[in-house]
């Protein structure tokens, strides 16, 4: 079967994203202890990203609903090889949350752009399946930004990580200018007014506001769980160095493995029960990894990863093909509240880390999940 060069296009832009975004998880601990921080304020390396994503995603829908998606992701591919290599070169923790948060602000015209770009020249029966494929590449870039940081960390230093993840993102930023075609359904927007305005109307919709309240609690779990996991398997008993802290993240393969079913297993169940039952698995596995076991814990990971890919896969599909104009501020929107979560995701569970360790942080998920699933049951009551 030929490859589609548009599929091979957004799954390397995804996987570029989300190589950089929370690539310093797996080294959380040692700029902890280079830095002698503690673990808030070394997690702002992961936070002050999702901070500026969260700050600017409804400008960059605005803007792209203007311009034009390739060139917007083109550029801001290009654009994140800078503060990425920067990073490298932070005399101190306040100097790397500063390109970190940098690199935030380039990220949003990549990913959300993407979606967009997927809602607009996919048919609508197939944008759920080629969102699954986008989500699985995330997946996929996750992982590989985590485990290669912290295996460079340990060869080397992190310095050397942050530029050996510059040189893979001038690689992927020249392969997508490549291979992903100019867009052909593009409804060029009026102008930044009438776009803006447009992104004020899906503020009125009850179906998408309840779903930008969910992609919120999708990121808040992601980062609370995955950013104190490493704090919790680098203390005692466990005692994980820097890669394998990074191979611990092998769990979102299992995610990005089972992302492209989404469609499928929507079309037999439904959107809503398929969300009810993939909260509650969530949750199962949450409880599961109080177990004082490594392998047992990884096991509870991977099922963490596969709910969170599986929620993330449904409503960002949602958003992208229930928007009757102005997709980009339609998903500009959905990333805006989904990362104002992962900020507060790695926010708020520090103090009950301080308090209670790894139980305190299980809990605030648990109670995440279950407002989640009330916004499932009542928000999205009506559709399927």
């Amino acid at each position: 079967m030929k490859l589609d060069p548009r599929r091979i296009a957004v799954g390397l832009a995804g996987f570029c994203a989300f190589l950089n975004l929370y690539a310093p998880q797996a080294v959380l601990p040692l700029l902890a202890q280079e830095f002698s921080a503690g673990a808030g304020k070394a997690s702002l390396a992961v936070t002050a990203s999702t901070l500026a994503i969260a700050l600017i995603a409804p400008f960059t829908g605005v803007v792209a609903d203007v311009l034009g998606r390739k060139r917007v992701i083109i550029a801001a591919m290009f654009a994140l090889i800078v503060p990425t290599a920067m990073a490298a070169f932070a005399a101190d923790l306040d100097g790397l949350i500063f390109w970190r948060f940098v690199q935030g602000l380039v990220l949003p015209p990549v990913f959300a752009v993407t979606v967009a770009y997927i809602g607009e020249e996919w048919p609508r029966a197939q944008a759920i399946g080629v969102t699954g494929i986008y989500l699985s590449a995330t997946g996929l870039g996750g992982f590989f930004g985590r485990f290669v940081t912290g295996l460079v960390a340990d060869l080397l230093d992190w310095r050397s990580a942050f530029l050996v993840l510059a040189a893979m993102t001038a690689a992927l930023a020249v392969g997508v200018a490549l291979l992903l075609p100019k867009e052909q359904h593009f409804d060029r927007s009026d102008g930044l007014g009438a776009s803006a305005r447009q992104m004020v109307r899906h503020l009125k919709n009850p179906h998408l506001v309840a779903t930008y309240a969910i992609g919120s609690g999708v990121l808040f779990n992601f980062v609370a769980i995955f950013t104190y996991v490493s704090f919790h398997l680098a203390a005692p008993p466990f005692g994980l160095s820097p890669t394998f802290l990074g191979a611990i993240f092998v769990v979102y393969l299992v995610g990005a493995a089972v992302t492209p079913l989404t469609g499928r297993m929507v079309a037999r169940f439904g959107r809503r029960p398929l969300m009810l039952g993939v909260l509650a698995m969530w949750a199962g596995g949450l409880l599961l990894s109080l177990v004082p076991s490594l392998p047992v814990i990884v096991v509870a990971l991977a099922v963490c990863a596969t709910c969170g890919f599986l929620c993330q896969t449904m409503s960002t599909s949602f958003v992208a093909v229930s928007a009757d104009a102005g997709h980009s501020s339609a998903v500009g929107l959905y990333v805006t509240f989904y990362y104002i979560g992962g900020t507060f995701g790695g926010l708020l569970p520090a103090p009950a880390w301080e308090a209670a360790g790894w139980p305190g942080c299980v809990a605030i998920v648990i109670a995440a999940l279950i407002l989640m699933a009330a916004l499932v049951m009542f928000g999205w009551r009506g559709k399927q």
